[in-house]
């Protein structure tokens, strides 16, 4: 017998897994309809699913936000039920040979800030910009940016007024904000100085602070902090 969840999904292949637990493939058994769905072991230290389906409650609707299709409890596993979405801009820009045009960067930079701007008007913030959690649609939305949602990295933005230092970096420290390494808490402009280094990156295939080396991850989220500091606006672009 297939597996199935809450008996109208069944669940297919594996197709990856993260920090939450495991994404596979799945059917809606009525429409043969395809679907993404997450487990998380209900044991686990640290759940992020309950979060994570909460989220797309509030942001459901929005556009390039995925549709959330069913979350509850299966046996021993939080299980989440969202749209199947396509490659991250990440898969496309190495399928690219890591070269896009001009007009394809400012296509996809029109899309990522609407996302963004979203969000924001939702009070809250991604504090984890980067080609990796913008994804493209699938079949009849196949040119639509999708935004990918994660439970531990959104915040509510209605906090961020407060001046907090001496926070850990949280998010991707290639893409992060200059308050993000000085350890200042996040606020809207740190979303959008993630993106503008994200456009940066697709324009010129790489970053100048890519590939640093040095002896701890402290050492090393230093020197790509000092390296964005001392490189100049024309060197970026």
């Amino acid at each position: 017998m297939e597996p199935r969840i809450a008996n109208k999904f069944r669940l297919g292949r594996k197709l990856g897994s993260g920090s939450f637990g495991e994404i596979y493939l799945g059917t809606n058994v009525q429409t043969n309809e395809e679907v993404a769905i997450k487990l998380e072991s209900i044991k686990t230290k640290h759940p992020q699913l309950l979060y994570e389906s909460k989220l797309y409650k509030i942001l459901q609707g929005g556009t390039g936000i995925p549709n959330l299709k069913w979350f509850g409890v299966e046996g021993e596993y939080n299980v989440l039920v969202i749209d199947l979405l396509g490659p991250s801009l990440e898969d496309l820009f190495n399928f690219c040979s890591r070269k896009l045009s001009l007009k394809t960067v400012l296509m996809l930079a029109d899309q990522m800030i609407n996302r963004v701007e979203f969000i924001h008007s939702k009070s809250f913030l991604h504090r984890d910009i980067k080609p990796d959690n913008f994804l493209m649609g699938l079949g009849r939305r196949a040119n639509q940016l999708f935004m990918r949602l994660f439970g531990d990295n959104y915040f509510p933005s209605k906090r961020v007024a407060a001046f907090i230092e001496n926070k850990n970096l949280t998010g991707t420290a290639r893409y992060a904000s200059m308050n993000t390494h000085l350890g200042i808490e996040q606020s809207r402009r740190d979303d959008l100085e993630s993106l503008g280094f994200v456009l940066m990156y697709f324009l010129r295939g790489s970053l100048p602070w890519q590939g640093l080396k040095a002896g701890t991850k402290k050492q090393k989220y230093d020197k790509i902090s000092e390296k964005k500091v001392s490189t100049s606006i024309e060197v970026k672009l």
